[in-house]
Formats: structure tokens, sequence, C-alpha cells
């Protein structure tokens, strides 16, 4: 269900770039901003979010989505440095994603329960201030729970 509901939001690839590119972005930059909202979606579907209205996806969700996180990259700053790819020497590499991704949720099942649930809310999109607030937790408990989990799964890859 969430593939073809994936399926569908990928078929209107070049709409969504010509969204963020309205903002004000280039389009090196309108592409970033579109792969980030595929992977916010995904796991938005995955968590049990319908974004179909009716028979078609609701456009305004995905502008919203959009927005935010062009907004964000704004508010934050960020330099972005555009590194041009015509001296690099792209190797034929045999990354298998999938595979990559089930080590991942793997590890994720097998970590105690707090470290996993803690890490999940701060990645699906949860400021850990927000969430500090909200849960009585201290900041600080909650933001090395969240980097020991990320800094283990990214040892596995």
């Amino acid at each position: 269900m969430v593939k073809e509901k994936m399926i569908l939001i990928f078929k209107k690839h070049k709409t969504w770039v010509d969204i963020v590119m309205t903002f004000g972005c280039n389009k090196r930059t309108a592409e970033d901003i579109t792969q980030e909202m595929y992977i916010k979606i995904q796991l938005k579907l995955e968590s049990g979010l319908d974004i179909m209205y009716e028979d078609d996806i609701n456009y305004y969700y995905i502008f919203k989505t959009l927005r935010t996180l062009f907004l964000d990259l704004k508010r934050k700053g960020k330099n972005i440095n555009i590194v041009p790819l015509d001296h690099v020497q792209l190797t034929n590499s045999d990354v298998n994603f999938q595979q990559s991704y089930d080590k991942v949720k793997d590890a994720l099942s097998k970590m105690y329960w707090y470290d996993r649930k803690v890490f999940e809310i701060i990645n699906e999109g949860e400021s850990i201030a927000e969430f500090s607030r909200k849960s009585y937790i201290q900041y600080y408990s909650l933001y090395n729970t969240y980097k020991k989990v990320k800094n283990k799964l990214k040892k596995l890859l």
C-alpha cells in the first residue's frame, strides 16, 4: 500500500520540483528539497498517515511539506555549496539499499525500547526541545540517546 502511494507521488516529481522553485530556489536545491520530502512522506506513510484525497494525492499536504522543508533550510541559514560533478569519477558500486534499510530496521528492533522510541520520535521530525517539554525528560538525556542510536546505525552502514 505504501509502495503504491509512493509511486503516485514519484510520478509528479517535476511538479514538486517546480513548486519548490517558485519559493525562490535554484533547480539543484529544489531537487534536494524534493528528495527530502520523499523521505518525510515515506516515514509518515509507514506510520499510518493517509495522504490520499479521494483517488488522488493530497496536493496541499505535499505543498505544506515542501514549504516547511524550504523554510527550515532558510531559517537555518544554511550556505548551500554546489559541488560541480564535472571532475568526479563515479564508480559502479553495488549498494543494495533494501539490504541496508533492512539492517537498520533490524538493529532498531533489537535496541532497548526507550532508545528506539526516542530515536523514532526525533527522527520523524519532533524537535528535541519540544519533545523534552512534552515528556518532562531532560533535553540532554534525549539528545545523548538520539546521538548514541544514530552513531550505532551509522556504523552499520
